[in-house]
C-alpha cells in the first residue's frame, strides 16, 4: 500500500471554496527548518548563535508576511513557535502583523489559528528518526520519539495541519527542510506550495542559499500559494474521528507519568495511547503529556 493510500485511511481532504476577499492569514514559525540553522547554539535563549537564528527567522517571516499583505490579506497573525516561543524580533514587525508569543499556551504552534482564511508554516523540520534532516524531532527531542495519529507517524507539520483543518483553515504553503517537504508535505498536502529553505546533509549540517535568494523564492512561493488559494485549489486536512493518538517516549518514566491519566492506555514500556473526540482535544492532551515529561525530568534531576 502506498503512503498516499495509507494517509487516505486516516484523513479526509475537503476542497476549500473559491475566495473573493481575503482577511486573515496565519503564520507558524519554527527554527530548526530555517536556512543556516545547524548548531545547538542557534536554538536556545543562551545559545552563542541564537541572535543569528532570530534574525533569520524574522527575515523569513517578513518575506512571507509582506507578500501576503501585497496580495490581499488585511491581517497576518504570526505564531512564534520554537522553544520558549519568543524568538522573532518584534521591532521589525509591520503594523498589519500581530504576534503570538510565550510558552506554554493553548494549541502551542497553532495558537490563534481559528478564524484565519489560510495558514503557512515556516522553518518546519522533519519528524524524529528522519535520516539527514537537521534536528529531526517531533515536538520534544528530549522526550518523544514518535507520535501517531490514526496509525500514521506524524511530524509537527501533520499534527498542526490536522488542527488547522479542523478549524476550517487550509495550509497553503510549507517552507523548511527539504526532507520534510518530500516525505510529508508532498504526500499529505500535495496542493500546498513547498519552498525548501535548506537541504540537510546530516542532523547537524545543511546547504542553504543566500538570504537574498531564500527571501525571493519564499516570496514567489507565497504568491503562488495565494493564487492557488484564490482559485479554490487548497484543501483542509482532517483527521478522521474519533482521533486515535499514540505517543512513544524516549524513556519509560515518561510513560509512567502519562498513564496516570485514566483515559491513557499503556501499550508497552515506552508507548501510550488514547482516543479523543476531536483533533483539538487530542492535541491538548498531547501538550499536557509533554508538560508532564518536563515535570518528570525535574523530579529525577532533583533526586540525583
Amino acid at each position: 500500500m502506498t503512503a498516499c493510500k495509507r494517509a487516505g485511511l486516516a484523513q479526509a481532504l475537503i476542497p476549500h471554496a473559491k475566495v473573493e476577499r481575503l482577511v486573515k492569514a496565519f503564520l507558524s514559525v519554527d527554527l530548526e527548518g530555517l536556512p543556516y540553522v545547524v548548531a545547538l547554539g542557534h536554538l536556545g535563549l543562551k545559545g552563542s548563535l541564537y541572535e543569528e537564528a532570530r534574525k533569520v527567522a524574522t527575515k523569513v517571516a517578513l518575506s512571507a508576511a509582506n507578500e501576503l499583505h501585497e496580495n490581499g490579506f488585511d491581517e497576518i497573525l504570526v505564531a512564534d513557535s520554537h522553544g520558549p516561543m519568543v524568538n522573532l524580533l518584534v521591532d521589525d514587525l509591520p503594523e498589519y502583523v500581530e504576534i503570538v508569543r510565550g510558552f506554554p499556551r493553548p494549541l502551542s504552534m497553532v495558537a490563534g489559528i481559528e478564524g484565519s482564511d489560510a495558514a503557512l508554516f515556516l522553518g518546519y523540520h522533519a519528524k524524529f528518526g528522519t535520516a539527514k534532516s537537521t534536528f529531526d524531532h517531533t515536538y520534544s527531542g528530549s522526550s518523544v520519539s514518535q507520535v501517531e495519529v490514526n496509525g500514521i507517524a506524524a511530524s509537527e507539520f501533520l499534527l498542526n495541519s490536522y488542527v488547522a483543518g479542523e478549524m476550517g483553515v487550509p495550509v497553503i504553503l510549507v517552507a523548511g527542510d527539504a526532507q520534510l517537504l518530500e516525505d510529508d508535505v508532498r504526500v499529505h498536502a500535495p496542493w500546498a506550495e513547498r519552498v525548501a529553505l535548506k537541504r540537510s546533509l546530516s542532523r547537524v549540517s545543511a546547504r542553504s542559499y543566500s538570504m537574498a535568494r531564500v527571501e525571493r523564492e519564499l516570496a514567489e512561493g507565497t504568491k503562488r500559494a495565494v493564487s492557488n488559494f484564490k482559485q479554490g485549489r487548497a484543501k483542509t486536512l482532517m483527521a478522521e474521528k474519533p482521533v486515535g493518538m499514540a505517543v512513544t517516549f524516549s524513556a519509560s518514566h515518561f510513560a509512567d507519568a502519562a498513564e496516570l491519566l485514566p483515559f491513557v492506555n499503556r501499550i508497552d514500556g515506552l508507548k501510550v495511547g488514547f482516543a479523543a473526540d476531536s483533533m483539538v482535544q487530542a492535541y491538548k492532551v498531547f501538550e499536557f503529556l509533554l508538560l508532564a515529561t518536563i515535570g518528570m525530568s525535574n523530579v529525577l534531576q532533583n533526586s540525583s
